[in-house]
């Protein structure tokens, strides 16, 4: 037997492992989101989340007005509607 292939295998797939990391690594250094992208994506978060619950709380509060004598509960119920809304909003968007 004679060990000199085998080790010439192991340098030449220890290289070639070394190789293709590091051209990844380049690869993700390149494609890495800037500041304006991450700030983007996290004001489209908020937004998707934040506009339902206004909008429930709008939506509440005037049939509120609405039915006879003030209370909150439409109000309440629409604003935990919304935050449900705008949960589901965010899981999507962030899973895509």
């Amino acid at each position: 037997m004679n060990p000199a292939p085998d080790g010439q295998r192991d340098r030449r797939k220890l290289a070639e492992t070394v190789d293709k990391q590091a051209e990844r690594l380049k690869r993700a250094e390149n494609e890495r989101p800037t500041l304006l992208a991450e700030t983007r994506f996290i004001g489209t978060i908020g937004l998707l989340f934040i506009l339902p619950v206004i909008a429930g709380a709008y939506f509440g509060r005037w049939l509120d007005e609405k039915l006879a004598g003030y209370t909150v509960h439409w109000t309440v119920s629409m604003i935990f509607l919304g935050i449900v809304i705008g949960a589901v909003n965010v899981y999507y968007f962030v899973r895509e």
